[in-house]
Formats: structure tokens, C-alpha cells, sequence
């Protein structure tokens, strides 16, 4: 069941953004919303109730925010010019860790997963949004997802979503990812409630663990 609640976390933080086509730097902010058919998970979910990810950008650096009681605070910075991200965990269970990794892109496509262009469109936050559906399967769980995706934001390179190349070809506003482990099936619900155009400090982008952090061992 952790590990369920972990790799939702995880797959959350998998889509992260650099700018609008007309701004450069600023803060978007990402609501997601989680359910299950079965009462057990269900029950751990409403403990994370609602969860907001507040995603910084400027240029091709961005840093993802995002908190709750269960899995603790965690931060995603990554540097597509670098080729290099770091990841900050500040867990209930595990205490401060940091994570630091070079991104790799694939060479060969994945044969995992693969995107397909809906017909269907919409506007969010008024940018028209194509729908385009992924499916992958990793380590035993089956994902299934529905975006709704701009062009009008790009995705930034993460250790995530290397794999995805260009096929999304921008940034989904809107998603429904469907998982299942073990028969057990959740469903996440991610939309982008707020694109502001604000100045963002350098520091946010640091790639230097803070102090108090240790490394993750076997990570």
C-alpha cells in the first residue's frame, strides 16, 4: 500500500514545466485529487486529502514543491541545461535525504509505453488543450492515463519523463491516471489551477544539498 501512495507521489512530480511562450519565469500551481474502489486504500488516501504542487520555473530550471502528512515534504529541482536534478525528502520515517542524479535520455524509444492523439479538445485557464492518452507498464503496476496537453508549455527534462521524449509534445494542464497494483486500483486526478508570471530567485534552482540533509543510500 506504501508503495502505492510512493510512486503516485513519485509519477505527480514526473511532469514539470519550464515556461509559457510569453512569460519566462513564474510559479504554476497543480492540484491533485485521489480515489480507489477499495475501502482499505481509500481510507489511506483521504489521509492525504487534497494535494497542491507548486512548481517554480525559470528558463529550463524548475523546482516542484509538494507536501502532505504521509509522505512528508518533497522537492524536485531539475536543470535541463546540466542534465542534473536533485531531490529533497524531508520524511516523518526516513528523516532529511537528498537524492542527486544525471539525466539520461533514452537512446531507443521505450517499448513501455506509448502516446496517442485523441480527437477531443479543451480549454484550461484559456489555452487549448489536445487530449492525448499514455500507457505504461513498470515494475508490475499498470498505468493508464488522459491528458489534456498545450503546447504552449513545454515539459522540462526529469529522470521521470525522459523517457517520453517529445511525444507529448507540451505540457498536460489536465490528467487522469489510473494505477494498478496488485488489484487494487487508484485513481489520481492532476489540474493546473494557476499560471502566474512573477519573479523567481536564483536560489530556488540550487543543485547543492541544504544543510541537515544526508544522502539516500541505495538511490
Amino acid at each position: 500500500m506504501k508503495r502505492i501512495l510512493m510512486l503516485t507521489v513519485l509519477l505527480t512530480l514526473s511532469f514539470t514545466v519550464t515556461a509559457q511562450e510569453k512569460i519566462t519565469e513564474g510559479v504554476i500551481t497543480l492540484k491533485q485529487t485521489y480515489n480507489s474502489s477499495d475501502e482499505a486504500t481509500q481510507a489511506q488516501l483521504a489521509m492525504m486529502g487534497e494535494m497542491i504542487t507548486t512548481t517554480f520555473f525559470k528558463g529550463k530550471k524548475s523546482r516542484v514543491e509538494v507536501s502532505n502528512p504521509m509522505s512528508g515534504d518533497i522537492t524536485v529541482i531539475t536543470d535541463s541545461d546540466s542534465m542534473e536534478s536533485l531531490t529533497l525528502m524531508d520524511n516523518p520515517m526516513l528523516g532529511k535525504k537528498y537524492q542527486k542524479q544525471t539525466i539520461e535520455e533514452p537512446k531507443d524509444k521505450s517499448e513501455d509505453y506509448k502516446v496517442v492523439e485523441g480527437s477531443d479538445t479543451k480549454t484550461i485557464l484559456g489555452y487549448k488543450c489536445k487530449q492525448k492518452s499514455l500507457t505504461i507498464s513498470e515494475g508490475g503496476n499498470n498505468i493508464k492515463m488522459v491528458m489534456y496537453v498545450t503546447d504552449k508549455i513545454a515539459p522540462v527534462l526529469s529522470q521521470q519523463n525522459a523517457q517520453f521524449g517529445n511525444d507529448l509534445g507540451g505540457f498536460p494542464l489536465y490528467t487522469e491516471m489510473t494505477m494498478t497494483q496488485g488489484g487494487i486500483e487508484v485513481k489520481v486526478i492532476s489540474e493546473v489551477t494557476e499560471v502566474k508570471s512573477e519573479k523567481v530567485d536564483d536560489s530556488k534552482f540550487s543543485l547543492t544539498p541544504p544543510e541537515g540533509y544526508s544522502k539516500m543510500e541505495g538511490m
